[in-house]
């Protein structure tokens, strides 16, 4: 396969040196409109094809794959040539800013047999994976709640709010670990700087008393990325921050039991057990999403984050963004008109 990435900005060029390493990958060709980028590129990857052409790539029958690392409001409009143009293709998050174009899309990579996949990294990561085994294991129990919270200084964005930029990441794990489909979402944000909100905070909720919530800001003094998951049976901490023992188990909890010496009277109980670490899969995350995406496009099968996914994701991200500008009303989320794939874990940089 030869891949075309486009975008060259923040995260293009790490698309760029994954997928160079990447076995099965025949070549790269870069493509950005600004010219410093390109230089840059050339000197970080000596004998790499670039280009200010990215309309000249959709024509090139020698180009398999295109790699989009563009600004959101783009992947509709870049995304669809691409796919018309016979190309599979993998998408920065979000798949786009509309639920009806996020649709298109993807209804249109099925109808054509193309593959269409979203660089939902930390889907990819070793401790979301982890989780995921728990939760498959049943180690933690009922899900009671999904707690997150991505704050940081920067990086602004010109074209999208806080929500689309920041919680498109949390989203897509919590789709990902979790099984039940959500019922509805509610946001608050405000905005400082420009016109786009640089807090919010976005709640999901779910059958069965789960709920989930997301603390989202541009404008924080420090850089946290912290996921609590409680369960009946225990609990896990994840902390992207940290350098080693990103997750952690907790067997901690509340038990309830009824005292039969005082009719009615219920006692709440708190377990209080070890924690422990467990060890993760360290792959880099960007290195195992370009295999599963050069994977499924050769056994022409649906990758782990797929168009379908994607759309999963932006439907809580608009419902979120309508929620925010009325104030906080609860969105219904309307009936998903297609059925989740069975989730498959990766091993090391396979897929199973």
């Amino acid at each position: 396969m030869k891949v075309a990435v486009i975008g060259l900005g923040y995260w293009g060029p790490n698309l760029v040196r994954n997928f160079l390493a990447t076995e099965g990958i025949d070549g790269v060709v870069c493509c950005d409109v600004v010219q410093q980028r390109l230089d840059r590129i050339r000197r970080q990857f000596h004998g790499v094809e670039v280009t200010t052409n990215c309309a000249q790539l959709f024509r090139r029958p020698d180009i398999d794959a295109i790699v989009l690392a563009t600004p959101v409001s783009t992947h509709f409009h870049l995304g669809m040539k691409a796919l018309q143009a016979g190309k599979h293709l993998l998408l920065e998050k979000p798949l786009a800013l509309r639920l009806s174009d996020a649709e298109e899309m993807a209804e249109f990579a099925d109808n054509q047999n193309l593959c269409l996949m979203l660089d939902h990294t930390f889907v990819y990561t070793g401790a979301v994976r982890k989780i995921k085994e728990f939760l498959m294991a049943g180690e933690l129990g009922e899900v009671m709640y999904y707690d997150s919270v991505r704050v940081n200084l920067g990086l602004f964005q010109h074209d999208t709010n806080v929500i689309w930029d920041l919680a498109a990441h949390d989203v897509s794990i919590m789709n990902f670990l979790l099984e039940s489909k959500p019922e509805a979402v509610s946001a608050v944000g405000v905005r400082h700087f420009n016109d786009q909100e640089d807090i919010a905070y976005i709640s999901v909720i779910f059958p069965d008393n789960l709920i989930a919530h997301f603390h989202v800001n541009w404008i924080s003094p420090v850089k946290v990325r912290k996921v609590l998951l409680g369960g009946t049976k225990q609990m896990v901490v994840y902390d992207d921050m940290e350098a080693s023992e990103k997750v952690k188990v907790y067997n901690k909890g509340v038990e309830i039991r009824e005292d039969d010496s005082v009719l009615y009277r219920v006692l709440v109980q708190y377990r209080m057990g070890d924690m422990y670490a467990p060890n993760i899969d360290t792959t880099e995350a960007l290195q195992s999403m370009a295999r599963e995406f050069v994977d499924s496009v050769r056994a022409k099968r649906k990758p782990i984050t797929d168009g379908r996914t994607g759309v999963e994701v932006v439907r809580i991200l608009e419902a979120a963004d309508r929620s925010m500008r009325s104030g906080g009303e609860m969105i219904r989320l309307a009936e998903h008109s297609f059925k989740r794939e069975p989730v498959r874990l990766m091993l090391g940089s396979r897929v199973r």
